[in-house]
């Protein structure tokens, strides 16, 4: 359950709750509550799937078990991958930059736009986080529990200063504009404002992959899914409730740290350089919870003869898929070199929209070939079948809302991932039958 908050509070609300009151103004608790909604849909999906199936493939398992179709579990495999990625080589960099305000490091030197302190700092972060991967889930959920406890204290701080001041603000105040002359709240805005909260639930989704790695996961992932995500909906409404009261929505939208703003004013008593800890803390969680994610993810691809056989390879003291996570290191770092990043973090949270819904229709197809298991969390069908068709509204608003080179993107990656496929498909074949043939 730990590990699900620590991946869904994350960095995201620190900064998204100011995006969102400038949707919807002094009701963007509003916006939170239709959010949490549709992600808990497809997040009782995930609960029933990894019920059923606790394999660290996670939603390629459930695809290829659904489908039968390997390009597609490929695709949706590098996908979930990709986002990992995006979210690891964007965190490092924020947690480089939060750490050189404390130090004050300043080498003069640039390399792809970025100072050369910064790419340092990120480099030792993503070696730091590596072995802490390396050396076990015992020790990374550690980890993740002291920063999950750290991050949710920090929001909990904002609710605890800041209660005095609910019932100062109107709670249904939107913006008017344009699009909203008569300042309602409107199915199109609320609609909006969702789709921007939304992706302040997504972490849930990593838990599928650590399924193996938990005992009794039949009872004990739908348990840790469900209760992380009813915790993380809490904290969200109330603290979007919180920093509309302390600070008119129109100045929270405007702010570069919108939280840390709502301390200053609350509790102007609270020292700075806390909040940055709080925030090192958020960001660092979520690039360990993707780094653990994703090492699993390749480890089950691997297994399922998705991938090359060595990214299937576990460390015979540490018991930990250790090549797959010297992969990792080694993309994350080449990608800090690469510059901006945010349109492909916004590309791959599109195909992450994508996912969802191939996984809400695998979970029905599984249940309509091969029924209820007993003794596992047997979602109803209905609930697949509405998240589903929730995620595809909201890519529809995602990709109306968004620029085209977030669309753009998105469509290039699944052109690469299907090249690649492709490429790779005759030596996936030979190892297959070696396989088959000696054993």
């Amino acid at each position: 359950m730990l590990y699900g908050i620590g991946s869904m509070l994350g960095a995201g609300i620190y900064g998204l709750v100011g995006k969102a009151a400038g949707i919807m103004g002094g009701a963007v608790w509003m916006a939170f509550l239709v959010a949490m909604a549709a992600a808990v849909l497809t997040g009782v999906s995930y609960a029933s799937i990894a019920s059923r199936y606790p394999k660290a493939a996670g939603a390629a398992y459930a695809a290829q078990r659904a489908y039968a179709v390997p390009w597609l579990s490929y695709l949706i495999g590098l996908t979930v991958v990709c986002s990992g990625l995006a979210s690891i080589a964007t965190q490092s960099k924020v947690v480089a930059e939060n750490l050189n305000t404390l130090i004050d490091l300043n080498f003069g030197i640039a390399i792809a736009g970025t100072p050369v302190e910064i790419l340092l700092l990120a480099i030792g972060f993503l070696l730091l986080v590596s072995g802490i991967v390396y050396r076990g889930i015992t020790e990374s959920l550690w980890v993740n529990a002291a920063c999950t406890l750290i991050e949710a204290l920090g929001l909990v701080l904002v609710i605890a200063v800041g209660i005095r001041f609910w019932g100062q603000a109107d709670l249904f105040e939107i913006p008017r504009g344009p699009a909203n002359s008569h300042g309602g709240i409107t199915v199109g805005l609320l609609m909006q404002g969702s789709i921007l909260t939304f992706f302040s639930f997504l972490g849930f989704e990593d838990m599928l992959n650590v399924a193996e790695e938990v005992e009794r996961p039949e009872r004990t992932m739908p348990i840790g899914i469900i209760g992380a995500m009813a915790v993380a909906s809490v904290i969200y409404i109330a603290v979007s409730i919180t920093a509309v009261s302390v600070v008119p929505w129109q100045e929270l939208s405007a702010a570069p740290g919108p939280l840390k703003l709502v301390i200053e004013r609350a509790a102007p008593w609270f020292p700075a350089v806390g909040f940055t800890f709080i925030t090192i803390a958020a960001v660092a969680n979520t690039a360990l919870v993707n780094y653990v994610m994703g090492s699993r993810l390749l480890y089950g691809m691997a297994k399922q003869g998705l991938l090359p056989a060595a990214l299937g390879r576990v460390h015979g003291e540490r018991r930990t898929p250790h090549v797959a996570v010297g992969v990792l290191l080694a993309i994350v770092i080449v990608m800090q070199f690469a510059g901006d990043i945010s349109q492909l973090a916004s590309a791959t949270v599109l195909l992450l929209l994508f996912v969802f819904v191939l996984v809400n229709g695998a979970l029905i197809v599984l249940k309509q070939r091969e029924g209820d298991i007993a003794g596992c969390f047997n979602a109803p069908t209905f609930v697949p079948a509405i998240g589903a068709l929730l995620c595809l509204g909201m890519i529809v608003g995602r990709v109306l809302q968004d620029d085209w080179r977030g669309p753009a993107l998105a469509g290039a990656l699944i052109a690469t991932i299907l090249v690649l496929y492709a490429m790779t498909r005759k030596g996936r074949d030979q190892t297959r039958l070696s396989s088959q043939v000696n054993g």
